[in-house]
């Protein structure tokens, strides 16, 4: 628990007997929706290959850019036909293998591409289980995999010999898998329609200090709770949810574009153009996920994590605006201009102290 109430109480009294250190301490929502609202963009596809030694290759319509995307698809393939991950290896997207890609955006790379390599792995597995069915002996519909062993009843077989069985009775160890969105219809010219499959939930209180006479300012904490529905892989979805927090920080607070009088931008390299480092972390950063089960049938009931935490640090861009406020005992809405760099912060507290609500 962030303990919001009572800690935003010791802001109240630390701020009352502090003239130039102010605290601030505020509490944001996020409600994100999921699909493109372009829909024919909600598709995808994926191939999927079985070898003699029981390894299998994946290939999707999902571009692999350090979100675990690949490691994703990988889990929920291996999961499906009940082998270990190690077993499963992902290739880069090549529209020669999966043709007419969407884009990997709008949150949607697991949602879409993790459906469809299911797909794909569950024919194989209905045929491997006809396979099975006739070397164990009862139905297809009662095989079970799981522990790289296929078991009807009280008989199993091991996922490797079963399909170098299924090979030499020239079963296909292969599929393709095609997955599209159910129920979207946009018009985005009247706004009517369901554009989103579903939402994603979310919530951060962050405490910030400020130094009101240098318009410098410190992350002191960070709560964050995100809704991952069932989540596939807790620890990739909280890296997600920390770093999408970190980045929209940059956004909200230090990456500020500038141009010289002469139209040339100035803020042109890392010396000149800030963006978050380690140091900007908060000391304290507690991260939960909020594990409900999607409503919707999405790939394991999850819930995406990509852009929604994106929108989680409006709440460090309001608690520095609170932080202003106090100085006017909160009288003054604080004129604070996005990003908040030291420079628009020490505009907003000469503003406040002057009695001013705009610039």
């Amino acid at each position: 628990s962030s303990d919001y109430a009572s800690r935003r109480a010791a802001v109240d009294e630390f701020n009352a007997d502090s003239p130039v250190l102010r605290k601030g301490i505020t509490l944001t929502p996020v409600k994100f929706g999921i699909s493109f609202n372009l829909v024919h963009y909600n598709q995808a596809g994926a191939l999927v290959h079985v070898y003699t030694d029981g390894s299998v290759l994946v290939n999707h319509g999902g571009t692999e850019m350090g979100q675990g995307l690949h490691t994703k698809i990988s889990q929920i393939v291996a999961l499906e036909l009940g082998i270990d991950l190690r077993w499963v290896r992902a290739t880069a997207t090549d529209t020669s293998k999966v043709a007419n890609t969407s884009a990997t955006a709008a949150s949607t790379g697991c949602d879409l591409n993790g459906k469809a390599a299911q797909d794909a792995a569950r024919q194989i597995r209905n045929r491997l289980a006809e396979v099975a069915a006739g070397q164990l002996g009862g139905e297809a519909s009662e095989a079970s995999f799981a522990d790289n062993q296929v078991s009807i009843g009280d008989q199993s077989i091991p996922f490797t010999k079963l399909v170098t069985l299924a090979y030499e009775s020239r079963v296909q160890l292969w599929s393709d898998g095609f997955y599209k969105t159910p129920g979207l219809n946009w018009d985005g010219v009247n706004m009517q329609g369901r554009p989103f499959y579903y939402f994603s939930y979310g919530a951060a209180v962050s405490e910030v200090v400020v130094d009101t006479l240098t318009g410098e300012w410190k992350l002191l904490r960070a709560d964050l709770l995100h809704d991952a529905g069932n989540s596939i892989n807790p620890a990739i979805d909280i890296g997600q949810i920390e770093g999408g927090y970190i980045q929209g920080m940059g956004w909200l607070t230090s990456e500020e574009l500038c141009w010289d009088a002469n139209g040339r931008l100035t803020t042109h390299a890392p010396s000149t153009y800030k963006i978050p480092t380690i140091t900007d972390c908060p000391a304290q950063f507690n991260t939960e996920l909020f594990e409900n089960h999607n409503a919707e049938p999405t790939i394991m009931r999850s819930k995406a994590t990509g852009e929604p935490p994106l929108l989680l640090p409006f709440s460090v861009f309001f608690a520095i605006r609170a932080a202003i406020a106090s100085l006017a005992d909160d009288r003054i809405n604080p004129p604070l201009r996005a990003p908040a760099t030291p420079e628009a912060i020490l505009d907003a507290v000469t503003a406040v102290r002057e009695g001013r609500e705009s610039l």
